[in-house]
């Protein structure tokens, strides 16, 4: 992984392009977001940390997870946590809420999740597979 030196978040390729805002720590993230958020935070790691090793880069949008790019996002709503992930092939789920958008040659979903029990069986299958999927 390449490290801006500006901002010092981490990429896949040197000298990607992106907006230049360096990452805070999970304090800080956590610090102002919605009380729901964390809970389910703390349910994507703790399977995440069964599946393999995750940078963990929380930017005022949300949290990044990456291998050596993005594989997944956790983006806080007033009522629940979107997680989105990118596989591919499409999948169907009842937390699958928004339109599964073709991009590149893989599909991106978002689950709305208002609480951990929310991170069910398949998604969590989904999320170890777009993990695998991923570059390393």
């Amino acid at each position: 992984m390449w490290a801006c030196p500006a901002c010092d978040r981490r990429f896949r390729r040197t000298g990607q392009s992106h907006d230049c805002a360096p990452a805070m720590s999970l304090e800080e993230y956590f610090s102002t977001g919605p009380a729901h958020e964390r809970p389910i935070f703390d349910a994507v790691m703790a399977h995440l940390d069964t599946v393999g090793p995750v940078h963990v880069e929380p930017v005022s949008v949300g949290v990044f997870l990456k291998r050596s790019q993005s594989f997944a996002q956790l983006r806080p709503k007033d009522r629940w946590v979107a997680l989105s992930f990118s596989l591919p092939r499409r999948v169907e789920h009842e937390r699958i809420t928004r339109k599964v958008e073709l991009y590149h040659g893989r599909y991106y979903h978002v689950a709305n999740l208002r609480s951990p029990d929310d991170l069910d069986e398949r998604l969590r299958g989904w999320l170890s597979e777009a993990y695998f999927d991923s570059p390393v």
